[in-house]
Parts: C-alpha cells; sequence; structure tokens
C-alpha cells in the first residue's frame, strides 16, 4: 500500500467536519471528514484523528489503483486576436 501523509485542519461546528489534506508521494488530495463527538456532544478530537487515519487508509488504496489522481493543469490562456 502507498504511504500516506495527512494533515488536519480547523474543525468546523456549523459543518461538523474537518478538512483533511491526504498526501501520497507527488498526488495531493483534499477533502472533509466528519468529525466525532463524544458522549456529551462535544468535538472529539482523538476519535476524530482515528476517524481520518481510517479514511486515509482508503485513500491510499485509491491513490495506488489510480483512482485518485492530481487534476490536469489547467489550459494557458491563449492571447486574444
Amino acid at each position: 500500500m502507498t504511504d500516506i501523509e495527512t494533515s488536519i485542519g480547523q474543525f468546523d461546528a456549523d459543518a461538523r467536519n474537518v478538512p483533511v489534506i491526504f498526501t501520497s508521494g507527488t498526488v495531493v488530495h483534499r477533502r472533509d471528514v466528519n468529525a466525532c463527538f463524544d458522549s456529551e456532544g462535544r468535538y472529539d478530537i482523538a476519535a476524530t484523528a482515528a476517524r481520518v487515519a481510517d479514511v486515509a487508509r482508503g485513500v491510499a488504496i485509491k491513490i495506488s489503483l489510480g483512482v485518485i489522481v492530481n487534476p490536469p493543469p489547467a489550459p494557458e490562456p491563449q492571447p486574444e486576436i
């Protein structure tokens, strides 16, 4: 399986998720991951990090299979004639 690094952003209380950047080699994949909460309804940082690790395993598999790739570069603007 592909090695993958994760960077978890700031918790969004309204959306109830965290933005995550998954990086494997030159492939960078960004997505939001649902946050976890404790029994009193408070944001649980450790449980959310564990959930992100679970998602990262799936992302790593998809990267290794070529399902997740970097988007192609934007075309260069053509000069107006």
